[in-house]
């Protein structure tokens, strides 16, 4: 495999660039070939998303800004980036790197002022931006919280605090009633075929996540629960006597393991275009936190298999 000259930190190194080439798409179009290669081209991607700057000054040793961009646009909108990402789970799960003890919670990023001012009809744009990669929301995934003009970030992590899941809501969103939606966006597909593993052994989140319709989705599914009671869900139970049912099962040793979710949110605000949101899109965004999580695997898998160029 041709290798190319490292020329900026956090590029792609060879043994990384081997485990996603496998999984790009294969261009179909005749003429002469590009003038950046697809790696420049991931790697300006790369170096906006970790770094947070403006598309026209990614630095043009990774190619025209307009060409970062457009390949960055062009594969949200036919959902190539989350077909990578399912690519690395599937060959991390190989491997025996995905421990199936999930934990879910909920981060507020800030927007920034560029954030704000998306059309209303983004169906009217030229190029609308729903497609295969998602739906814009009517509200963009923007909202007033205590933190102001915020977004909210719904993961679900595995015991290695690497993201499995993700749903972008407006930060004023409510964290229990995405639960059931990030475990339902669990998919890690198998790489000799079959059915995608969708059901975790084990789910874990904190108090907010406590309510009836919580634990019943997790006992149809036949999923540990590790999450602790409310007081004043307790104090109502204590309450009706022994109409008030059991309590319900909580392993306080197994709960320890909950840091693996506020890991994950570290590792991922690591990448300063995910930290603070600069797109005005909502799907645009969560493109921008997918290709995150994609350097997270990359980096876990890599590692792992040191040899792999």
């Amino acid at each position: 495999m041709a290798s190319v000259a490292v020329t900026r930190r956090f590029d792609l190194t060879d043994g990384q660039w081997a485990l996603l080439e496998r999984l790009l798409p294969t261009s179909k179009k005749p003429g002469r070939p590009p003038k950046w290669s697809k790696r420049q081209l991931i790697d300006g991607i790369r170096w906006r998303v970790r770094v947070g700057a403006p598309w026209r000054d990614v630095p043009d040793c990774y190619g025209h800004w307009r060409s970062v961009y457009g390949l960055y646009r062009r594969w949200q909108r036919d959902g190539t980036w989350a077909r990578m990402l399912a690519g690395l789970q599937a060959r991390a799960d190989a491997l025996g790197l995905i421990t199936w003890d999930v934990s879910v919670d909920s981060t507020i990023v800030r927007a920034h002022q560029h954030a704000a001012g998306a059309r209303r009809r983004p169906d009217l744009q030229v190029e609308p931006p729903d497609g295969p990669g998602g739906t814009e929301p009517g509200d963009h995934a923007l909202g007033r919280s205590r933190g102001g003009w915020t977004t909210k970030l719904h993961l679900a992590c595995e015991q290695g605090r690497k993201v499995l899941s993700v749903v972008v809501t407006g930060g004023q969103r409510g964290d229990s009633p995405q639960f059931t939606t990030v475990l339902g966006r669990i998919r890690v597909p198998r790489v000799g075929g079959g059915r995608a593993r969708t059901r975790p052994d084990r789910v874990l989140a904190d108090k907010a996540y406590s309510s009836t319709a919580n634990r019943a989705y997790l006992r149809q599914r036949s999923i540990r629960c590790v999450i602790p009671v409310k007081v004043d869900q307790a104090a109502h139970r204590r309450a009706r006597g022994s109409r008030g049912g059991r309590p319900p099962a909580f392993d306080q040793v197994a709960y320890r393991l909950r840091h693996a979710v506020e890991c994950g949110i570290s590792l991922l605000k690591q990448h300063r275009a995910v930290a603070t949101r600069y797109d005005k899109l909502a799907v645009r965004y969560e493109t921008t936190v997918t290709i995150s999580t994609i350097d997270t695997w990359l980096r876990r898998i890599d590692k792992h298999l040191p040899n792999t160029a």
